[in-house]
């Protein structure tokens, strides 16, 4: 008596079994497995010719073109960039549905649920499971539907990539050189204060003084507010005049600066932040973001923060008139690090 209450607690609700097997028709009627393989196999066929004309379409499809349907007005492009992508994955979904339903193995199978963790028996017995399971895809009798999935799985892949081919041109080292590693600076250009546009004079600025500065030929960029604002967030600068006895001047730069007078990018290059905390006495430059120091007594190099870079220096010198303009471009890129960089020419403490 007592066993039997144990049981119903444990099962309170009586096991009703496995239910008699059905046979699908595709089992019986061999014509049927070749027709449900033959559909199978057509869903993945058509993934790659749709893969290819979504590729077609994106390069060879005029975007001025458009459709009218139902009242709405949308780009040709878009519309078939979507139809043709859409279908696609729709038919590796409907394949592998009739796939299962209609090929795979279709016997009930049921076991008891055992505790979480596996001992090696149970994963033993979950492999030959798997394999199985591999079996009964009957995928190595169905050749066509292995080699025509093999196909069409990969051919999902190009609707994704094509479109980051729209992302912009390739970084490579040309690329990088003509953009994000060129700023407007070059021979002869004007420093300038950042907010009044006025020529600095080599003989007004006291020693100690910083002052923010940026090209005289950015006001050329005033009717392009987008192509100013990039060319600001490269080719600002600070300008700092310190007594020529207490900085170290290499002599590979010694013609880089006027009597004391040194000119650096404005932009951390660390993550690109605007820096100008300057702290007279000891020459260093701190970053309000995550505190990277640069000592610019010593060429910009870092003394203290995540930075890895020294600061970028601008060579200047004078005009006739004795206002400061730019003896060249700089000779390193501007703004925080990346990867692709090449940092071989960043100043480091001790070299000439």
């Amino acid at each position: 008596m007592s066993s039997d209450l144990e049981v119903t607690r444990s099962h309170p609700v009586p096991d009703p079994g496995i239910p008699e097997h059905v046979e699908r028709w595709a089992d019986v009627d061999p014509e049927a497995s070749r027709r449900a393989e033959r559909q199978v196999a057509a869903c993945f066929g058509a993934v790659p010719v749709l893969a290819l004309g979504f590729v077609a379409v994106y390069f060879f499809m005029p975007r001025t073109w458009a459709v009218q349907f139902a009242g709405l007005h949308a780009s040709a492009q878009h519309t078939w960039l979507g139809l043709l992508g859409g279908v696609a994955v729709l038919l590796v979904g409907v394949g592998a549905v009739q796939w299962a339903r209609l090929i795979m193995g279709d016997h009930e199978i049921s076991e008891e649920r055992h505790p979480a963790g596996s001992n090696t028996a149970d994963r033993e017995e979950v492999l030959g499971d798997v394999d199985e399971g591999i079996a009964q895809s009957d995928l190595p009798r169905r050749k066509l539907i292995g080699n025509t999935l093999k196909i069409a799985l990969p051919a999902l892949a190009l609707p994704a990539l094509v479109p980051l081919l729209d992302m912009g041109p390739w970084p490579g080292p040309g690329t990088r050189a003509a953009t994000i590693e060129t700023t407007i600076w070059s021979v002869g250009v004007h420093l300038v204060t950042d907010v009044t546009y006025k020529r600095i004079k080599a003989t007004d600025m006291v020693v100690g003084e910083l002052v923010n500065a940026e090209p005289e030929n950015i006001q050329d960029l005033n009717n392009d507010p987008a192509a100013k604002a990039s060319a600001i967030a490269k080719a600002a600068i600070i300008i700092v005049r310190m007594e020529p006895s207490t900085i170290k001047i290499p002599q590979s730069r010694k013609d880089w600066q006027v009597d004391g007078i040194l000119c650096y990018s404005k932009i951390c290059t660390h993550v690109g932040c605007p820096i100008s905390l300057w702290e007279q006495q000891t020459h260093h430059l701190l970053c309000p973001c995550h505190q990277s120091t640069f000592d610019l007594g010593n060429s910009g190099v870092v003394v203290f923060g995540p930075a890895a870079r020294s600061l970028p220096q601008l060579p200047i010198t004078t005009d006739s008139e004795g206002y400061l303009v730019a003896r060249s471009g700089f000779t390193v890129p501007v703004g925080p690090s990346y990867f692709e960089r090449d940092s071989n020419h960043d100043y480091q403490d001790g070299d000439n």
